[in-house]
């Protein structure tokens, strides 16, 4: 075997070897997308469980309707922009915009008890106002807009 041949088996082999390692390679970057696809999915499907069960819950009335309207904003935010600006879901975001000074958690307890309960009594205002349109608007999410999105 001439030396010739001996580079010719070398680059084939060299080639080879960077081939495979190449398709190794590869392999794992598919991977790593199915992996991605699933991460979405199942976060997508987790974001609409909770969502069905908010809506739901404020629909019965067992979620207060300003904490479940601003979960259900934010939700809808993660969720699927579309349904956040259809204007069966506006109530939310208007709640949510009139409420999203209102300090919460700790911020919350440090407040005076005449400055919690000006907000409650905001809160029983806003919820005076836009409880039907607040259930109407979960109800929609529930019949209409998350029925088509799973």
């Amino acid at each position: 075997m001439g030396p010739d041949r001996l580079l010719i088996l070398l680059a084939v082999l060299i080639v080879g070897t960077l081939a495979f390692y190449a398709a190794h390679l590869w392999r794992q970057v598919w991977a790593k997308q199915r992996q991605l696809v699933e991460v979405h999915r199942a976060r997508r499907q987790r974001l609409h469980d909770d969502l069905r069960v908010l809506a739901s819950s404020l629909f019965d009335g067992q979620l207060p309707l300003i904490e479940g309207a601003i979960r259900i904003k934010v939700l809808l935010d993660n969720y699927d922009s579309a349904l956040t600006l259809a204007p069966q879901a506006q109530v939310f975001q208007q709640l949510y915009d009139t409420t999203s000074h209102v300090p919460t958690h700790a911020d919350w307890q440090a407040l005076s008890r005449a400055e919690r309960r000006q907000h409650e009594a905001r809160f029983a205002e806003l919820t005076e106002a836009h409880q039907q349109q607040a259930h109407e608007a979960a109800r929609w999410l529930l019949d209409i807009g998350l029925a088509a999105r799973p």
